[in-house]
């Protein structure tokens, strides 16, 4: 089946599993009003997207599924992409999201996370792979989903049932 776009395996990753640490990050965080530097460890527990940059179609999708599910209302669920604060700001008001993201134009909580994605054709600019932690109140990973190949979307039954 020609899909119009090429599927890309993905190397391996080094994303933490359940039962390890989560990496705590200090970011802007960004919602349909402002943004404001915001510790994830002051938001567990949580559901960590790790998603594309904005514009992208995985994005979209992603984020349009998440909120059909309602999994905002269900659990404190947070974005972490390496798109800008302003980027994230039309995004949100784009789609008329209610969901909260974080900005790491870096990209450096992806590498922390171990789920850095260097973009084919575009030196040096990478941005975080698809993936889902369930962080809880210790900061430890109760879930863990990492995309193998790009694109490819989180396995959302699959989180909801080990999630919610």
């Amino acid at each position: 089946m020609d899909l119009g776009f090429p599927v890309v395996e993905l190397p391996s990753h080094d994303a933490p599993a359940e039962g390890d640490g989560a990496p705590d990050f200090v970011r802007p965080l960004v919602n349909d009003e402002y943004w404001v530097d915001t510790a994830l460890s002051s938001l567990v527990p949580s559901v960590v997207v790790f998603y594309p940059m904005n514009g992208s179609f995985p994005a979209t999708y992603i984020w349009d599924e998440v909120e059909e599910r309602g999994w905002d209302e269900r659990s404190n669920v947070v974005g972490v992409t390496a798109s800008t604060p302003y980027s994230h700001a039309r995004f949100l008001d784009d789609r008329d999201l209610g969901a909260r993201l974080f900005s790491d134009p870096s990209n450096s909580v992806a590498r922390d996370w171990g789920i850095a994605n260097d973009l084919d054709g575009m030196e040096g600019v990478e941005e975080p792979r698809p993936a889902v932690f369930a962080v809880d109140a210790d900061m430890t990973v109760e879930y863990a989903w990492v995309a193998d190949e790009y694109p490819e979307f989180p396995p959302y039954d699959e989180v909801e049932e080990a999630v919610f």
